[in-house]
């Protein structure tokens, strides 16, 4: 892929638009920009409809219904300030952790596909949490390789390539807070990563690197770790305070 480039302008759009047929609904959405809809708090709920349908007519991957009620379970019962999220997508989680967390949160998200990125910018202009969602384009790992030391973040939630989890949590360690919580989303991975044999050759790594994953949080006597198999599982990790 050629160095990351994204202006967000709808010239970037409409240069792809006659090889990626999303674009055309992403250009239709910027074109309405300034005259569509912003939603409040009380409305949200027409918003993320609007985001389900772009998802599902282009085949985005966003957190299934039983996954986002846990990640809404836990975000209401810790309440974060500062959260980072890897795996963008079109925003839709960023959106659940907002509505969910304190009414002070700064979300910082990271996402590789610059449709995506898009798109997202379009979806959190329009609700109640513009300025308080930073969307950084980018690979999740070279992203966090630029965050300043001093960045501290209480919540992490983690749904970018796969296979870099270890990797992932081995950089955002040293910016968790001393009461952080990481919640990994897809770590059993249509069961994959459970299984003794049988998984696909093409899967092997990834299940290798979720197992990884898995025990390193699992094993990891500063976090207290639960597995909950909702949605396509996802790892809870909270730090135990000293």
């Amino acid at each position: 892929m050629e160095a990351w480039r994204v202006t967000g302008t709808k010239r970037n759009a409409a240069a792809r638009s006659d090889i990626d047929p999303e674009y055309d609904d992403i250009l239709t959405m910027l074109a309405k920009s300034d005259t569509a809809e912003v939603y409040d708090r009380e409305h949200l709920g027409e918003l993320k409809k609007q985001m389900e349908a772009f998802a599902a007519k282009h085949h985005v991957d966003i957190i299934n219904v039983n996954g986002r009620r846990v990640l809404q379970e836990v975000v209401a019962e810790v309440k974060p300030h500062r959260v980072l999220e890897l795996g963008t997508a079109i925003g839709f989680s960023s959106m659940l952790i907002a509505e969910n967390a304190s009414s002070d949160v700064e979300i910082t998200t990271m996402e590789l596909i610059e449709k995506r990125v898009l798109t997202a910018n379009y979806f959190i202009s329009h609700s109640p949490f513009k300025g308080r969602i930073k969307v950084i384009p980018g690979s999740a790992g070279d992203s966090l390789n630029n965050l300043s030391a001093e960045e501290k973040f209480d919540f992490v939630y983690i749904d970018a390539a796969k296979a870099q989890y270890p990797d992932y949590f081995r950089k955002v360690y040293s910016h968790l807070t001393e009461n952080a919580v990481v919640v990994a989303d897809n770590v059993l991975f249509r069961g994959l990563t459970e299984q003794e044999s049988g998984v696909p050759r093409r899967m092997r790594t990834i299940a290798k690197r979720l197992r990884e994953y898995i025990d390193m949080v699992s094993n990891n006597p500063e976090f207290s770790t639960e597995i909950r198999h909702d949605g396509d599982g996802l790892a809870i990790s909270k730090r135990i305070l000293k």
